[in-house]
């Protein structure tokens, strides 16, 4: 059994994640595991929890919200890349 380093749930199905940096950290839910890891928009706050976007080291949840913050290569940056097939 683990405990998970958020919430202190002593649990039997707890899981460890590695992260880049080689720091193991153990969770009882993947929820834990986001609250904890996932980086926060720069722009609105919300938790980067699909792809985001990344410009200059700062992460945001969309390209708007990197435009919204002006960051140096917002103008570059797509939420959707190609034609919308509609």
């Amino acid at each position: 059994m683990g405990t998970c380093e958020v919430c202190g749930n002593d649990y039997w199905m707890t899981f460890e994640v590695r992260t880049a940096g080689d720091q193991v950290h153990v969770f009882d839910s993947f929820e834990c595991a986001a609250h904890r890891l996932a980086p926060h928009c720069e722009h609105c706050g919300c938790r980067v929890l699909g792809h985001g976007v990344e410009d200059s080291g700062q992460f945001f949840c969309c390209a708007h919200c990197a435009r919204q913050a002006g960051a140096a290569m917002a103008g570059e940056l797509r939420d959707a890349v190609g034609v919308h097939p509609g």
